[in-house]
């Protein structure tokens, strides 16, 4: 009996850890064949505004695929519609009478696979093979599935993943900071780049406002969308309040989490790919990071002045002799409306009387709360700390 896999997805785009993935699984099965099948329309996920055709996302995983002895399907492009996956099965059935199909898929899929159009029908015609990246509470959550399976007598497969992992929307991020080559194949690279797909033709340089505040939102996750409005409009009052570029204010507080996204690896890949040379300090805590990638992308992506790219660079930890606008953007960052903390309302009131007494009750807020979790403190908040505490004596 031959032993054929299915590894399909909306491969948005399709990167290495989609081929690695797909070849790791096809040994360790020892499958005879494994199906790449890029979805005609997902019935999962909606794609996002100005994604590629369903056939450029094909091609992009034949160029993928293309040093390998993977299959690239297009068997649900060419039914077209909603791509069920109980259709291709069915399908596939028909060219493999004789055989035992393996359906692989990440834990997303894995954990709502009983609510997939014609579960009871899928689940008798296939094994189901589930990829998890090695977290605790990943493979507990994937663990009670199986088990759950297994009560209504479907065996499951779990597989830790061994490759670089990174999702497509963490992808298609990287893509518009111009730092997606480490994940993706040469070909792939290069077809995007030349069909300007995932935003990477366009410009952002010089965005006004309305055009700005579209492109951020879409670039970090949406419950971070709230603050970063609220952080903007803070500071423009604060601009107002202290005479400060009330423009530089806007920009910079929209743009100041904009790589907050990215997790602490793929922090430490743009800083890479920007070359960019990290203290220990920063190396050990990449989490701190999104301050300076954040900087980093303001001022080469989004083409903004210096005093933008410095208060975006210091929101997080402050620095000694901080100007106007860099106080002003870490306050704002602090006391935007949708904080909530013991002390906040105190903070919002000394940001309009007092920027230095505000700034000194932020620095010393975060401090103490690193202390009490036992989190090392970075040397420019502790100089930031001591610089407004000196400013505040010679008064």
């Amino acid at each position: 009996m031959d032993r054929i896999g299915i590894f399909g997805g909306t491969y948005n785009p399709p990167h290495l850890g989609h081929v690695q993935a797909a070849v790791y699984g096809k040994n360790a099965l020892k499958l005879d064949k494994l199906y790449l099948i890029p979805s005609h329309i997902s019935p999962h996920k909606v794609l996002p505004d100005g994604s590629p055709t369903p056939q450029q996302r094909l091609e992009m995983v034949r160029l993928a695929a293309c040093d390998t002895d993977l299959v690239v399907s297009d068997i649900e492009l060419s039914r077209g519609g909603a791509s069920y996956t109980y259709q291709t099965v069915l399908s596939l059935r028909e060219i493999h009478p004789d055989s035992q199909i393996y359906l692989m898929m990440g834990t997303d899929m894995f954990l709502t696979l009983d609510s997939w159009r014609e579960a009871e029908l899928l689940l008798s015609m296939v094994i189901p093979v589930v990829f998890y990246r090695g977290d605790k509470a990943e493979r507990e959550r994937v663990e009670e599935k199986k088990a759950e399976f297994a009560s209504k007598g479907v065996s499951a497969i779990v597989m830790e993943n061994p490759v670089t992992e990174i999702s497509s929307t963490q992808l298609r991020r990287m893509l518009v900071f111009g730092c997606a080559a480490p994940f993706l194949s040469e070909e792939v690279h290069t077809y995007i780049l030349q069909n300007r797909l995932y935003g990477t033709g366009e410009s952002y340089i010089g965005l006004p406002m309305d055009k700005l505040e579209k492109v951020v939102t879409s670039l970090v996750n949406p419950n971070r969308i709230a603050h970063i409005l609220g952080c903007r409009d803070t500071a423009v009052a604060l601009a107002k309040r202290w005479g400060a570029d009330e423009t530089d204010a806007a920009r910079a507080g929209l743009l100041h989490d904009i790589t907050k996204a990215l997790d602490g690896p793929l922090q430490l890949t743009v800083c890479q790919e920007y070359g960019m040379v990290l203290d220990d300090f920063s190396r050990e805590n990449p989490k701190t990071l999104h301050a300076y990638t954040g900087a980093m992308v303001a001022e080469r992506i989004f083409g903004e002045n210096p005093a933008v790219v410095s208060a975006i660079h210091s929101h997080t930890t402050g620095k000694a002799g901080m100007n106007i606008l860099e106080k002003i953007i870490y306050v704002a960052d602090y006391m935007e409306p949708n904080r909530k903390f013991p002390g906040v309302e105190e903070l919002r009131q000394a940001a309009f009387s007092d920027i230095d007494r505000a700034m000194e009750m932020g620095l010393e807020m975060t401090l103490d709360l690193l202390k009490k979790e036992g989190k090392v403190i970075s040397v420019a908040s502790q100089e930031a700390l001591c610089d407004i505490k000196r400013h505040l004596e010679r008064r």
